[in-house]
């Protein structure tokens, strides 16, 4: 079982097709503060995607790196509201602390989870809305960059985190 956790967050990319049977240039963004009104139904769509995880460790067990595998007991995502903004997290379990190359390659499996595998997936699934269906991406390939806690918490700090933040 895991002793620590690092959380790992991510740029969402949130949208809407005004009509049914859009093309995807008549796609409308939905910004990361006004998805925070959706973040029950997110929530919700995501727990019934993990639901098809073989067991606890979530994404952890597609990790490729047999080291990294042996540390990382589970990698589960998530969405939460960091300073009035819409992120997704990824939560993974620890048995020991990671090293920083450790790390990277935790952030750029994560990277490939997010744009490729469990991303894509999640992406294609409709989330109904009171305002309609809604189209939740954990990848954003403008700007994107993956952030630790701990970097989350120095640009935002009244974000209220009261735990230790591991590194």
């Amino acid at each position: 079982m895991a002793n620590e956790t690092m959380r790992i967050f991510l740029p969402l990319t949130i949208f809407t097709y005004p009509q049914y049977n859009c093309s995807e240039d008549e796609r409308e963004d939905i910004s990361s503060r006004e998805a925070v009104a959706y973040e029950d139904q997110i929530l919700a769509a995501i727990a019934k995607e993990n639901r098809h995880f073989e067991n606890d460790r979530g994404l952890a067990e597609y990790i490729y790196d047999e080291a990294l595998k042996g540390k990382v007991y589970s990698l589960i995502p998530s969405v939460e509201i960091v300073d009035g903004e819409l992120w997704g997290v990824m939560t993974a379990g620890l048995k020991e602390p990671l090293s920083g190359e450790e790390t990277a390659g935790l952030l750029e499996f994560v990277t490939g989870q997010a744009s490729d595998d469990y991303g894509e997936g999640f992406e294609q699934r409709p989330i109904k809305t009171s305002d309609g269906e809604v189209y939740v991406s954990f990848w954003n390939h403008e700007n994107y960059s993956l952030k630790l806690e701990q970097d989350m918490k120095n640009n935002s700090p009244n974000l209220g985190y009261g735990g230790p933040v591991m590194r």
